[in-house]
């Protein structure tokens, strides 16, 4: 096989993880590949040399934006009006998302998945992500927790998702929207809570997005955040004896199931926790953790 040329592009991307990561799976994998970053202030400029690619992923804030100039994006993409990978064939592009499948592969790789009661934090791209992987299981339940002012995003996920289920006629999910002030009044447990947002995140991370209380509510949890490798949630989560996953395993993971996209290839557990490992040993390297 030829060299393969791909990329990550951004703006502004000079801490981005993927070569660390892309370039190791490249080698997991056997296949030849340069991987470069791109910093894309201008995406309409930077779409010819784009389209000599073989393949790319798409960071913020491009993920939404490439959108109007590809050629194809898959229904995943569609539902979540996201794009994070991209295949190019005989110069058409075409767009997916693997952020969803991401989080659901590395919640399987630590013996978790989206099912059961799920209590989802925030409502952007991630929280819409996972929302749909979630809801590709029949009878799914999710709460969406929201911060005053984000009601209407909220809602609106909500809507989508009843829609999608409606269109499979999936008549026993359940789609609650709820305030934080709501939630920690509430009563109700859940068996994974799922934190979208950046509370928690370097260089605030003494923070967390709800209270013990809630997390007591909860049989295990996943912060997406990746940076710092125990998030303070987290840490409140393992006090009380509760399982608890951070995000550099969905970073990987969507990282990896872009290697599906474009080659059809698929990774050992034991290869990514490996790699999971590695990228977090790397990330402190980086930040002096």
């Amino acid at each position: 096989m030829k060299i393969q040329k791909a990329a990550v592009i951004g703006h502004p991307i000079a801490h981005t993880m993927s070569p660390f990561i892309q370039e190791r799976l490249f080698r997991l994998s056997g296949i030849p590949m340069e991987y470069e970053v791109m910093d894309v202030p201008d995406l309409e400029a930077a779409m010819p040399r784009l389209r000599g690619l073989d393949c790319f992923n798409i960071t913020i804030p491009h993920k939404s934006a490439i959108i109007p100039y590809l050629d194809e994006i898959d229904d995943r993409a569609k539902l979540c009006g996201s794009v994070n990978t991209v295949k190019v064939a005989q110069g058409r592009l075409l767009g997916s998302t693997t952020d969803g499948p991401g989080a659901a592969v590395s919640l399987s790789v630590h013996s978790l998945s989206l099912r059961g009661e799920l209590l989802i934090l925030g409502n952007g791209g991630a929280a819409k992500a996972i929302a749909f992987q979630a809801a590709e299981h029949p009878d799914f339940h999710i709460t969406l927790a929201h911060r005053s002012g984000s009601y209407e995003k909220a809602h609106a996920l909500a809507e989508g998702l009843a829609k999608h289920a409606r269109a499979r006629e999936d008549k026993n999910f359940l789609i609650t929207v709820q305030s934080y002030e709501e939630l920690e009044s509430a009563c109700k447990r859940y068996d994974l809570l799922i934190n979208t947002t950046s509370v928690g995140m370097y260089p605030n991370i003494d923070v967390s997005p709800v209270s013990e209380t809630v997390i007591g509510r909860c049989a295990a949890v996943f912060d997406a955040v990746f940076n710092p490798a125990q998030t303070e949630l987290m840490k409140l989560a393992q006090k009380q004896g509760i399982k608890a996953v951070g995000g550099m395993g969905m970073l990987v993971c969507q990282a990896a199931y872009s290697h599906k996209i474009w080659y059809g290839t698929e990774f050992q557990n034991g290869d990514l926790l490996r790699l999971i490992h590695d990228a977090q040993a790397e990330l402190e390297r980086r930040f002096g953790g």
